[in-house]
């Protein structure tokens, strides 16, 4: 299995880490979490106010990662109409360090670490309270968007998403135990 396929980690209960090494430089990694245009082409788009108590908005539209694939139902909102989720900067060290509130019971944070002309992303996603059940959905969402950001940044075709997630979805529940600590 190569480097950047490699499965979330669950180092502490209710705490996902993907490890991915992108192509460089480190500035280059920080405008497509920051960048509203660049981030909606692998994740969300939505403003930013780069600073510590700063809000944001994640607007997640689908059909600008994978515009030919039909979602699942349970995910359909999120392909044409959009969804939309606010919340509030923790931490914003530019261009190594990014942390914010994911939903009302998680947070998620990346950290950039340069390694020559390439970057080291670490994504951590904490969840809390009832997110605890949302783990595996979790882990194989960021699993699939990571390896959309992967293609672009390398200038490959993108893996289809929706089919990429539900293959990732099925492989985690059925190969992490229901409490992975």
């Amino acid at each position: 299995m190569k480097p950047n396929d490699q499965p979330a980690q669950f180092p502490t209960p209710g705490e996902i880490r993907i490890m991915r090494t992108l192509p460089g430089p480190i500035e280059r990694i920080w405008t497509y979490l920051t960048d509203p245009g660049k981030r909606r082409s692998w994740f969300a788009g939505g403003p930013m106010e780069l600073r510590t108590g700063g809000k944001m908005e994640l607007f997640f539209q689908h059909k600008n990662i994978s515009p030919t694939e039909t979602p699942p139902a349970e995910h359909a909102c999120k392909h044409e109409g959009g969804k939309t989720m606010t919340g509030t900067i923790l931490r914003c060290e530019p261009p190594r360090l990014l942390s914010y509130t994911f939903g009302e019971n998680s947070d998620v944070t990346f950290e950039l670490i340069p390694q020559d002309d390439k970057v080291l992303l670490i994504l951590t996603h904490r969840c809390r309270g009832d997110d605890l059940s949302s783990l595996m959905t979790f882990a194989s969402g960021w699993h699939t968007h990571l390896a959309v950001l992967i293609a672009q940044l390398e200038g490959l075709p993108p893996p289809l998403f929706w089919a990429t997630h539900a293959r990732l979805k099925v492989a985690y529940e059925s190969n992490i135990p229901a409490n992975p600590n």
